[in-house]
């Protein structure tokens, strides 16, 4: 039985994710889809997860123990500080399951809830011909003004 939406996990990002978030950036979908290239090391990959600061925010998505898919945006620094960039990657084995989706809604909350964002840039920006499914879920994606929740 084909695993279904509901068993996908998202939670943020950990040290110890380097691995399969490295795994996932090396998929040629996954190259075709961004300005990666095949050439980088895990190293660089983990260096970048331990080194995100308090204005970046990640989740992956896991099903049966494996990184599928990794979803995060950044709030940039003065006037851009309204506008976070946002990254996505799903493993092409696991599109059209709805894993996009449940990753979206996870830095959705954190934007609207959290830090009361009102949009999102894509980045990097698209490129023609490529990255047509996650631009129509992420590119200058207006939220609905909600009051923030007090923690």
């Amino acid at each position: 039985m084909a695993a279904t939406t509901d068993d996908v996990v998202i939670r943020p990002v950990r040290r110890k994710d380097d691995e399969g978030v490295y795994a996932l950036q090396l998929l040629p979908s996954i190259l075709n889809g961004t300005l990666a290239v095949p050439s980088g090391c895990i190293e660089e990959t983990h260096q970048r997860l331990i080194s995100s600061g308090p204005d970046t925010h990640r989740f992956v998505a896991i099903l049966d123990g494996q990184i599928v898919g990794m979803a995060g945006h950044h709030v940039g620094a003065g006037g851009g500080r309204h506008t976070p960039s946002l990254g996505m990657m799903v493993h092409d084995r696991f599109q059209g399951r709805g894993i996009d989706r449940k990753l979206l809604a996870a830095l959705l909350d954190v934007a609207d809830t959290y830090l009361g964002l009102a949009r999102f840039r894509q980045h990097p920006p698209p490129v023609h011909g490529r990255r047509q499914d996650h631009q129509r879920h992420a590119e200058h994606r207006r939220l609905e003004r909600r009051p923030r929740r007090r923690r």
